[in-house]
């Protein structure tokens, strides 16, 4: 026992030899990965612990034999200690990127979410302005020539549309990130859905002197949703539409590839810049800078939604949508699971 004083301070010698210089190369390694600091950590200490043991052999405290002992159980342990640390330092790394990516995506939230106010706010005082002054110059008579008044009470209307899309929209929106979609998926075939669309997109492309052509003959069916992919074809020949400058034309086509079908909506917007294509799904995205749409008064492209909304509901019927400049304009195309052609 009276030896032990003279054991303990060999043995805390031989661990500060190699834990000193252990420190500083854990120093130097504090920019590299978790599981490089951690099993550094581990090695430092099984070698500070091999070290002074050996010191203390060295000092003819321990036999040959009780040296070779405990050289087999600190080696033992060591492998077993590097072992759980690799796994540990891996497990932390995956969980420390997990961690930052969460982070990073509750401020790409955030940041849409203010964005989004600032669109849905601008976007409803414009009309809610208008309406205000036409409302109040009918109240007080302002306007009495029937002509007028008639004008009044249209873009009235026009502008209580316009406020009701924006809020439908909203009203999708929240659906889609709240997940409370609960879509039956059926085979549904994308020529009806395609007509309907374009019958109903035909007033507003007229009026903007915009063309809307269907190329495909033989149109494939797909699983999904019915009202929802209507939505999905109308807010591409919507946002197409509003895009594509006078005398232009919006062409759809549609395909398949093994298993999967697909829809393309091709425009005339004049090509969005390569930077700006990953942002184009996002909330209240519009682009204006990129592309080259005239003015289009009251007939605007609403809250910047519609495209934010496609992504949404047709991620939902497991498929996907993507955009590429193409020609004179950009291409978006949705991809949906192809139900299999009968024999």
């Amino acid at each position: 026992m009276r030896d032990l004083p003279l054991i303990a301070g060999f043995a805390l010698a031989g661990a500060l030899a190699v834990a000193v210089p252990g420190a500083l190369v854990l120093r130097l390694l504090r920019r590299r990965s978790v599981t490089v600091h951690v099993l550094g950590l581990l090695t430092v200490t099984v070698a500070a612990a091999l070290a002074g043991v050996l010191a203390v052999a060295q000092a003819m405290f321990i036999s040959p034999h009780d040296l070779q002992v405990l050289l087999a159980v600190l080696a033992a342990a060591g492998v077993v200690s590097l072992a759980i640390g690799w796994w540990s330092g891996r497990r932390l790394a995956r969980d420390a990127v997990w961690a930052d990516q969460v982070r990073e995506r509750e401020r790409q939230v955030e940041a849409g979410r203010r964005e989004l106010v600032a669109w849905v706010s601008h976007d409803l005082r414009t009309p809610l302005a208008g309406l205000r002054a036409m409302a109040e110059a009918l109240e007080d008579r302002v306007v009495a020539d029937p002509d007028t008044v008639h004008e009044y009470h249209r873009r009235l209307r026009v502008e209580a549309d316009r406020m009701a899309q924006l809020v439908d929209d909203l009203f999708e929106l929240s659906r889609i990130h709240a997940d409370a979609l609960h879509l039956t998926l059926s085979a549904v075939p994308l020529g009806d859905l395609v007509s309907d669309a374009i019958a109903s997109a035909e007033p507003v492309a007229a009026a903007h002197g915009v063309r809307v052509v269907a190329t495909e003959p033989s149109w494939p069916a797909v699983t999904g949703s019915e009202p929802e992919l209507g939505r999905v074809i109308a807010n591409l020949l919507r946002n197409a539409i509003h895009y594509t400058p006078h005398d232009g034309t919006v062409v759809v086509s549609a395909g398949r590839d093994r298993d999967t079908a697909w829809l393309a909506v091709a425009d005339g917007c004049g090509g969005i810049p390569e930077a700006d294509l990953p942002r184009v799904f996002d909330v209240a995205f519009r682009g204006e800078p990129a592309r080259s749409p005239r003015s289009r008064g009251n007939g605007g492209a609403g809250g910047g939604l519609g495209l934010a909304i496609v992504r949404g509901l047709v991620e939902a019927q497991g498929g996907r949508v993507d955009v590429a400049n193409s020609g004179t304009g950009c291409r978006f195309v949705v991809r949906l699971p192809a139900v299999a052609a009968r024999g």
